[in-house]
């Protein structure tokens, strides 16, 4: 009883609190300048992309035709090169769910599970294509040597698990040798672009016989167009190629572990 009537009296002072006149007002005029904040800045926002967007457009128009093949080609690379990025993305991201599982399942077991049970909850994942051919080889070498030398067979399974899992690298790598070409070729076909635009201004510049704006903005805008694109192209294929080398690297040790791992499941018997 003293609880509820400790608690009505709270809800009764918060209902007084917020009935009182002067705070519907605080929170009336607290929300109204957040919505009118938020209204602000996103005026400010679209306006300043209609402005970037028409800007460009005017650059773009100004420019030549060494400077729009110039700036093809670093589209190009920037729209390959994005979707290899998300492509990757969405790779490593199944690759990193379907292993939890994977190795949950495996390290579940005392003994070596077969690998249809594996490949049901990791189909798709480099672990399961490498464990599937140690398992099968070492089945195979078992059956062929009614005797086997325990250490000697492992050793020939070792080499195999290893070559299984250079392919499974060689997989992962598709396509990040254009990432790293695109992070080292893109600044460089700005630059050219750059360098063709200044010529440009300077041949203008001739042609006018006095230094003006008028004669030398063209070039200049011409360049700061092309070194702008260079970069937009390099720098998410940069970052991009960093990372993903070391996911990479990281799945390279994890399998040189897991090998082992097995290798020591089977020496045991």
């Amino acid at each position: 009883m003293a609880h509820r009537r400790k608690s009505s009296a709270r809800t009764g002072l918060l209902s007084r609190w917020f009935d009182h006149p002067s705070m519907l007002c605080y929170f009336a005029n607290w929300i109204s300048k957040i919505t009118a904040a938020v209204h602000v800045k996103t005026t400010i926002l679209a306006t300043a992309l209609l402005l970037q967007q028409s800007l460009l457009r005017s650059l773009v128009a100004q420019t030549g035709w060494v400077a729009r093949i110039d700036l093809l080609v670093l589209l190009g690379f920037s729209v390959v090169s994005w979707a290899v990025i998300l492509e990757k993305l969405r790779q490593f991201r199944g690759i990193d769910r379907e292993l939890t599982h994977f190795l949950k399942l495996f390290r579940s077991s005392d003994s070596l599970p077969r690998p249809e049970a594996l490949e049901a909850v990791a189909g798709r994942c480099p672990f399961t294509a490498v464990y599937r051919v140690g398992y099968e080889r070492w089945g195979a070498r078992s059956r062929g040597n009614p005797h086997p030398i325990v250490q000697t067979v492992a050793q020939a399974v070792a080499v195999e698990m290893q070559a299984a899992a250079a392919e499974q690298m060689r997989r992962l790598e598709r396509w990040m040798p254009f990432l790293a070409t695109t992070a080292s070729v893109s600044p460089f076909i700005g630059l050219f672009g750059t360098v063709w635009g200044v010529m440009d201004a300077f041949s203008r510049l001739g042609e006018a016989g006095a230094a003006s704006l008028r004669a030398t903005a063209p070039g200049i805008a011409e360049a700061l167009v092309t070194t702008a694109a260079g970069l937009f192209a390099a720098i998410p294929a940069v970052i991009a190629y960093n990372h993903f080398l070391h996911r990479i690297r990281d799945y390279g040790t994890r399998l040189d572990h897991f090998t082992a791992e097995v290798l020591a499941r089977m020496e045991a018997g």
